[in-house]
């Protein structure tokens, strides 16, 4: 048996919207689950909420009405599958700065109950710099870039990670090149960002692969449907499942920051 360890906690995050944050975390999860890890996903585009649609499920509620107190944090945990849970974060919902204080308290009390339930928290957040991104990419342990070719989600994400370096002190980040034709090309997308982000900031960014796209896996991603379930595509599968390998590679280090309640605590600001 596995020794239980804290949760996880892994932002799946961009400068700009369209890159695919929310297909590759769906299809994490899925590979996840798949290999027995225990995973919950936390919807955090809070007003575009869309991982449900994924995997056909309707939400039991969403973090607003716990933060109301009209809900429980068990009533809103959405079976996605074997192993795989959900957390939406509903649509048109208020952000966490807005909380009371004692909605907050309660908040990070619920989650710690759920502490080694889980072996990963997949955090997919919204496009853009807005103080929510921000909170949720500096709470989680990990924050993985997705990037594409287009110059705009190269401009839009430097300029995410700028702001989490120089007002949230964050200096690791892991990078992911989505929607490109190969590998090769993938890999190369990475050098040139990393390029100019080596430029002007003193961090570090580690490459973690490349998602190619074809005809069908764009079909999957269009239709909100988990490819890794679905489609037979030898090569997108090999590609989750060395994406997952480099996840549990990471999980085995020690972060400074671990654990659900960890990352609740940072969001809603109780320390």
């Amino acid at each position: 048996m596995r020794k239980a360890r804290p949760t996880k906690s892994i932002s799946l995050t961009s400068g700009k919207g369209g890159v695919g944050k929310t297909t590759l975390t769906c299809n994490l999860a899925y590979e996840l689950a798949r290999r027995g890890r225990r995973v919950l996903i936390f919807d955090g585009d809070l007003g575009l909420a869309n991982v449900d649609l994924f995997f056909n499920v309707k939400p039991r509620g969403h973090i607003l009405e716990v933060i109301q107190g009209k809900k429980s944090l068990a009533d809103i945990m959405t079976p996605l599958l074997p192993g795989a849970d959900l957390i939406s974060g509903g649509s048109g919902v208020t952000e966490f700065n807005r909380i009371t204080p004692s909605a907050r308290r309660a908040l990070v009390d619920a989650v710690s109950l759920f502490e080694y339930r889980y072996d990963y928290l997949l955090i997919d957040t919204a496009p853009g710099i807005s103080d929510q991104v921000l909170f949720l990419n500096a709470a989680a342990q990990e924050i993985l870039m997705v990037i594409t070719p287009d110059a705009s989600s190269l401009a839009d994400s430097y300029a995410l990670i700028k702001v989490l370096h120089q007002q949230f002190r964050e200096n690791k980040f892991a990078v992911v090149c989505n929607q490109v034709r190969d590998e090769m090309e993938g890999f190369s997308l990475f050098q040139k960002f990393a390029e100019v982000a080596h430029r002007f900031l003193f961090l570090s960014l580690d490459y973690w692969g490349s998602v190619a796209t074809d005809p069908l896996f764009r079909k999957s991603a269009a239709g909100q449907r988990l490819a890794m379930k679905h489609d037979h595509n030898i090569n997108i599968r090999q590609t989750f499942e060395q994406l997952c390998d480099r996840i549990e590679k990471e999980a085995e280090l020690s972060p400074q920051k671990s654990g659900l309640q960890f990352f609740w605590e940072q969001v809603v600001g109780v320390a």
